[in-house]
């Protein structure tokens, strides 16, 4: 695969399971080549390798590893020639109030969700700027936005990732590079089965549109901001959320 095949290239991270496989499946379904990563594969993984043997590839990495992080964008490159759109995607919650929050819990939220999409975007950049052309969406979330309780740590990394989104958007977009954050609300994956019926209940209950997102809800909207013919859009925040912070 080379530049010349005419395909646009998209790197998505934490791409096997939940959202992140509902971001690969939109991508896929509108043509791009798409490289994605996680720790360890997944049926889905398995799926599209099958259907997808020239489009698609799956590296197995930890972003949260700096030389990991490298070595997903680096192979990406070899084999595409190009960067078009990266999705940070890849995160991780753990709950609990924050008094009794041990030490490991915390650095994994952190090094993964902030600290992987900044060594990510770091050498994704690079390849970006060398074509002045590139589009980075952050995946962040609408708890960044309004306070959760039990989620503290969580929420610090997301509301940093918005902050990080509008640095970077100003850092990057005189060279042709737009950055934005989606930030979902509480959508049908793995990261919501750890509410009983009754939390899901009354959070669907405050959703204006009656019901929880699901990741096609959050592709579709990823899908709008690194659409060529949308340059105009960057350094912005869109929540996906059905209304609920509204």
């Amino acid at each position: 695969m080379t530049e010349d095949d005419g395909r646009r290239v998209a790197l998505i991270t934490g791409g096997s399971r939940g959202l992140g496989a509902g971001l690969v499946t939109a991508f896929l379904d509108a043509d791009y080549c798409v490289e994605t990563c996680s720790r360890s594969s997944t049926d889905a993984v398995r799926e599209w390798e099958s259907v997808h043997p020239d489009r698609f590839h799956f590296t197995a990495a930890d972003v949260s590893q700096p030389h990991d992080a490298d070595r997903f964008v680096k192979e990406a490159t070899a084999r595409r020639g190009r960067i078009d759109v990266l999705v940070n995607n890849a995160g991780v919650a753990r709950d609990g109030v924050i008094s009794l929050f041990r030490d490991e819990p915390i650095d994994q939220v952190i090094d993964l969700n902030l600290k992987g999409t900044i060594y990510v975007t770091r050498a994704a950049s690079r390849v970006m700027l060398r074509r002045h052309a590139g589009s980075i969406v952050n995946i962040s979330s609408v708890v960044g936005l309004s306070g959760y309780r039990g989620l503290s740590v969580y929420s610090a990394t997301k509301a940093a990732l918005d902050g990080f989104t509008r640095a970077l958007a100003r850092e990057l977009g005189s060279r042709g590079i737009t950055v934005n954050s989606v930030a979902p609300g509480y959508l049908r994956t793995e990261m919501s089965h750890g509410l009983d019926e009754d939390q899901l209940g009354q959070i669907t209950r405050r959703t204006p549109l009656g019901r929880l997102g699901d990741p096609e809800d959050v592709a579709r909207a990823v899908l709008f901001l690194v659409d060529p013919s949308n340059r105009f859009i960057t350094g912005q925040v869109l929540v996906v959320d059905g209304g609920l912070t509204s």
